[in-house]
């Protein structure tokens, strides 16, 4: 690099050094700004309230596009309701709200009295004292069961929404089909309430009347819906922009996968023989989904998982207890039903289209007529008392009510069932789908009547059940039935665990359903394995990591993220959701037939439904199996011309969505953005003056007299 002089001779040094000192004060000012950005914003975590719409309808919750800002103010009773309504000094505001205020009253208030003062909700997660807490309808899936179509139905024999003492959730407060204008953001970690509460505190908590003269506390929360309206107006919207934008959608139809297993293998035929036959096929059903108003957040355990246990244990009781019979059953666990059945309306369909099972099974289309009883297995709130109902008259609902009756005074389980209970107010259950197609259908539910106050909320967890996990796997071998003369197992699992009631009451099941197809009563001393139902309990309900689901994998697969896993129905992926694989896995390891002396490779080269899995001991075998899966998408997305305002088949989307964040951060006061702004007026105009001084005095400024163009160097020497 040469020097530079200037026009006297003075030397000046090479600017390098100069740049090298401009580039680190720089790399340290950037630094420093991040460092100040961080002290600015603090993240909170939790789970976010999202949009969903249906054919005529929206529903959820939806932040401004860029995030919604409010104040924290935290609701401890219906009079800081009042001060957000009436007073409301430093709007908007962020009301955090417990779970006890949480109520349908409260929440609309805050959304239509408060409405312009309101920005955002908080629900701070704090069980301690709940007494019920449901933001589903008292009546679930109103508008798709059997009583909306029954024109002539008297009023006693509707679920009514009015009346909760004549409802299917009493504790329902609906808020799960209401829009909100704002977004609700749940948050349950400790360490998350502590910062919001600490950040409130120390700003927020005094002289709320003068809020407005100092800075506060606030929260900004992004969760932004790209749908509106309607699932109509919204598939239109998406289309027309699909024309212009490829790959543009505003919502996606709820879809997923039903699982179905059949207890004997069905014959393989020829593809010109796969033509319906004389099958005679029993169905036992239940579903396995659930929901509540938070992403991710909720395990539905007395909603769903109780009656899919109990699902899951009869079809290993049968598989161990009738190796033959004239008649298959068939076991089918249905997917989406919290929306309107979405999963048995599908299967529905297919029967009647010849689309069930799928032609890659190669096996013969089943209609409606081969099935001669379905059993659909409901809610099951209280295990102790079981309840049959069917819509028209069916001499099997009586068969079915007298067996459990039976076998329950044989055994000494102590469950009660009564009379079969004829009536079009069903339960909210999938065999609604095929009573609205014919109501002779021969469908009998069996239920209980309702008892979970935490139906489709997130405290329908293990606590909910008042479930422990007894972890017995490795001394006792769950893939085989249980002796009932070692009575209640209270040595495993303590006195009257739901481990036991729910043997209990599968067991009474599964041998009514034995007798039903055999004809004679099950004359062994065997029931269902409480030690599988723990298993699975703790699967679903605590981690995915377990020896259950292990021993349906290969032996060498990784460990998988201790988890429970999500059953929410949730839009089309490429990949089978984790809920519904497992479901599938565990089906093939119970119901499977085991192939003795075959090899892995052996075992592979048959392909399905040959499977190999690790097995009870983990070492690997191989099972032929019978489980499939079939489509769970609603009917009404497969019509260009389906009328959305019909309510024939469920029309339920979820919105798309960018980003989901929230986080903290103090907002100045008004004073504070006076001075502010003042101070930047100030120095902008003062920076204007200056440059105008000194652009107009830049020739003497600068050029300091010389009236040489070029400049003159003296002696060079070394910089």
């Amino acid at each position: 690099m040469f020097p530079f002089y200037t026009p006297h001779g003075v030397k000046w040094c090479s600017w390098r050094p100069v740049a090298f000192l401009l580039l680190l004060l720089q790399i340290h000012l950037g630094a420093h700004g991040q460092r100040m950005k961080d002290n600015m914003y603090t993240s909170v975590n939790g789970a976010h309230c999202f949009r969903r719409l249906n054919g005529t309808h929206v529903t959820g919750c939806s932040s401004k596009n860029g995030g919604s800002v409010g104040v924290l103010h935290l609701i401890n009773s219906k009079e800081d309701i009042d001060f957000i309504v009436h007073k409301h000094p430093s709007p908007p505001y962020a009301p955090i709200v417990p779970p006890a205020l949480f109520t349908r009253e409260n929440i609309l208030r805050l959304r239509d009295e408060a409405g312009p003062y309101v920005s955002a909700l908080i629900l701070m997660n704090n069980a301690s004292g709940l007494e019920q807490f449901s933001q589903e309808s008292r009546c679930p899936n109103q508008y798709s069961g059997l009583a909306s179509v029954l024109k002539q139905t008297a009023d006693d024999q509707r679920c009514s929404v009015d009346r909760a003492e004549d409802s299917w959730n009493p504790w329902g407060s609906g808020l799960l089909l209401e829009d909100f204008p704002f977004p609700i953001f749940y948050v349950a970690g400790v360490s998350e309430m502590e910062k919001l509460l600490d950040c409130y505190e120390r700003f927020n908590a005094h002289e709320l009347d003068h809020q407005h003269q100092r800075s506060l506390c606030a929260i900004e929360v992004k969760s932004f819906m790209s749908a509106a309206v309607s699932t109509d107006i919204c598939i239109r919207r998406s289309n027309s922009y699909n024309s212009l934008i490829p790959a543009t959608k505003y919502c996606d139809p709820l879809q997923g996968k039903n699982v179905y297993a059949t207890l004997f293998p069905r014959p393989i035929v020829p593809e010109e023989q796969r033509v319906e036959g004389p099958e005679r096929i029993v169905l036992v059903s239940t579903r396995t989904d659930t929901t509540t108003m938070f992403d991710g957040v909720g395990l539905g355990a007395m909603d769903s998982v109780v009656p899919f246990t109990v699902l899951v244990a009869v079809a290993h009781f049968l598989s161990k207890a009738l190796p033959t019979s004239d008649r298959n059953v068939l076991f089918l666990f249905f997917n989406g039903e919290s929306y309107d059945y979405i999963g048995s309306q599908r299967f529905v369909y297919d029967l009647q289209t010849g689309a069930f099972p799928s032609r890659g099974t190669q096996t013969k289309p089943i209609s409606m007529d081969n099935i001669e009883l379905m059993i659909d297995i409901g809610s099951l709130d209280n295990l102790t008392e079981l309840q049959v109902y069917h819509a028209a008259p069916q001499p099997m609902a009586t068969k079915v009510a007298e067996l459990l009756r039976k076998i329950n005074q044989s055994l000494k389980f102590g469950i009660q069932s009564g009379q079969p209970i004829l009536t079009s107010n069903l339960p909210p259950v999938s065999a609604q789908s095929f009573l609205r197609e014919n109501i002779t259908f021969p469908a009998v539910i069996i239920a209980s009547k309702p008892g979970n106050r935490f139906y489709h909320s997130i405290y329908d967890d293990q606590e909910n059940l008042h479930y422990r996990y007894g972890n017995h796997s490795r001394k006792v071998d769950f893939t085989q039935l249980e002796d009932l003369d070692l009575g209640d197992r209270s040595d495993l699992y303590g006195n009257d665990s739901i481990q036991m009631r729910i043997r209990n009451a599968s067991t009474l099941i599964g041998m009514s359903i034995y007798e039903l197809l055999v004809g004679r009563a099950y004359d062994q001393r065997n029931g269902t394995n409480s030690v599988l139902i723990d298993e699975f309990l703790h699967c679903f309900l605590e981690s995915a990591d377990c020896p259950l689901f292990r021993a349906t994998v290969k032996p060498d697969t990784p460990h998988v993220y201790p988890a429970p896993p999500s059953r929410y129905i949730s839009v089309h992926t490429t990949l089978t959701a984790d809920a519904t694989g497992w479901t599938y896995r565990v089906l093939g390891l119970l119901l499977g037939q085991r192939v003795e002396n075959v090899t892995k490779a052996d075992c592979a080269a048959m392909h399905l439904p040959y499977q190999w899995m690790a097995g009870y001991d983990g070492a690997g075998e191989c099972r032929r199996t019978t489980q499939n899966m079939s489509l769970a998408l609603s009917p009404a997305f497969t019509n260009e011309t389906y009328d959305f305002t019909s309510y024939r088949y469920s029309t339920w989307t979820e919105s798309t969505w960018s980003d989901m964040s929230a986080r903290i951060f103090l907002r100045p006061s008004p004073a504070h953005e006076t001075l502010t702004l003042s101070i930047g007026i100030v120095v902008m105009v003062i920076s204007f003056v200056l440059v105008f001084l000194i652009n107009s005095r830049s020739d003497v400024l600068f050029n300091q007299g010389s009236t040489s163009s070029i400049p003159i160097a003296t002696q060079p020497t070394q910089c």
